[in-house]
């Protein structure tokens, strides 16, 4: 790095340009803010990604989930089984919010996908 009086002037390489070498003049005030933005205070740590989709086997966590996600046949159970419990429990209303009693407003539905017939999950490996 190379400073004269009004600009300070360093090497970077350009990836979407063939990893080409470049070089950049800036003002020192632009560029130390630019240089601490990269920087984290005293006891932080910088993490990209974790759980799922940390680079590990991101792939094949994905395809997993993918495939505990397709929808599945709801199981028949008898009647009397689901009519017997549900009779005991109070009215539930999905459209009453339980804390305010305010009433839920759709303002918009987002479609299903159902063996292809909309767009299918994006690949995000």
């Amino acid at each position: 790095v190379s400073a004269d009086e009004t600009k300070v002037t360093f090497r970077w390489r350009d990836y979407r340009r063939g990893n080409a070498p470049r070089q950049m003049s800036l003002h020192p005030h632009e560029f130390i803010r630019r240089f601490l933005i990269h920087s984290l205070p005293d006891g932080f740590h910088r993490i990209r990604h974790y759980g799922f989709l940390a680079n590990g086997c991101r792939r094949a966590r994905l395809a997993t989930i993918r495939q505990i996600l397709i929808p599945t046949e709801p199981i028949a159970t008898a009647a009397a089984e689901v009519s017997e419990p549900t009779r005991l429990l109070p009215h539930f209303d999905p459209t009453q919010c339980p804390c305010c009693g305010g009433i839920l407003r759709v303002t918009a539905t987002l479609p299903r996908w159902r063996n292809g017939l909309s767009r299918p999950w994006p690949d995000t490996s």
